[in-house]
C-alpha cells in the first residue's frame, strides 16, 4: 500500500499529449502546404515571366522593324518627289528660256525692216541736195511711224504727253522747272523724251519740263 502511495497517477496525461501531437502535425502540414504553394507560385511566376519576356522582346523587334520600313518608304517617297520637282524645275526653266528666245526673235524680225529702211534713208541723205532734203525728212518720218506700228503690234504703247497737260508723277518724270505765265501750276511745259507702257506697266516715263 505504501508503494501505491508513492506512485502518482495523473489522469488525462496521455490524452493531452496526443492532442498536442495532433495540433503539431496539423501545423506542420499547413506549413508544408503553404511552402509547397509558395514554391508552386514561384515556379509559375518564373514560367510566366520566361514566357512574357520573349513575347515582349519579339513585339519590340517587330515594332522596330516596322519603324525602319516606314522610314525607308518615306525616304523613297521623298527622293521620288525631289526628283520629280527637279525635273519640273529644269523643264520650266528651259520653257522660259525658249519663250524668251522666241519673243526676242519675233521682235527682232519685226525691226529688221526698220533697220533696212534706215540704211536706205542714210544712203539717200548722203546724196541729198537742197531740192531733195524734204524727201529725206519725209523718209525719216515714215521710219518713225513704222517703228511705232511695230511697237503697237507687240503691245507697247506711247504715253501721250503734250504742253499744257497736268503733270502726273506716275507717268511723267520732271527734270526741269520753269516759270510760264501761259501755263498753270504743275503743267507740262515741254516734252524731252517720249514714254511707253506695256500692258499698262510703265516701261519708261515721259521726261518733261514742268511749269510753275
Amino acid at each position: 500500500m505504501e508503494e501505491n502511495k508513492d506512485e502518482e497517477i495523473v489522469f488525462g496525461q496521455d490524452e493531452e499529449t496526443a492532442d498536442d501531437k495532433d495540433v503539431k502535425e496539423t501545423i506542420e502540414e499547413e506549413a508544408l502546404s503553404d511552402e509547397e504553394n509558395t514554391v508552386e507560385e514561384a515556379e509559375k511566376a518564373e514560367e510566366t515571366g520566361s514566357d512574357e519576356e520573349p513575347e515582349e522582346s519579339a513585339e519590340a523587334e517587330e515594332a522596330a522593324g516596322d519603324s525602319d520600313k516606314k522610314s525607308e518608304e518615306l525616304e523613297k517617297r521623298y527622293m521620288s518627289l525631289y526628283a520629280e520637282y527637279d525635273n519640273y524645275r529644269k523643264r520650266t526653266q528651259k520653257e522660259k528660256e525658249s519663250l524668251y528666245a522666241d519673243a526676242v526673235a519675233d521682235v527682232t524680225k519685226e525691226f529688221l525692216t526698220v533697220l533696212d529702211n534706215i540704211d536706205r534713208a542714210v544712203s539717200t541723205a548722203k546724196d541729198a541736195d537742197e531740192n531733195s532734203i524734204d524727201k529725206v525728212i519725209e523718209g525719216v518720218e515714215l521710219l518713225g511711224k513704222q517703228a511705232s506700228a511695230i511697237l503697237a503690234k507687240i503691245g507697247v504703247e506711247e504715253i501721250k504727253a503734250e504742253r499744257g497737260e497736268k503733270f502726273d508723277p506716275n507717268l511723267h518724270e520732271a527734270v526741269m522747272h520753269v516759270e510760264d505765265e501761259e501755263l498753270g501750276e504743275q503743267e507740262i511745259a515741254m516734252v524731252f523724251t517720249k514714254g511707253y507702257t506695256y500692258k499698262g506697266k510703265v516701261i519708261r516715263h515721259v521726261v518733261v519740263q514742268v511749269a510753275n
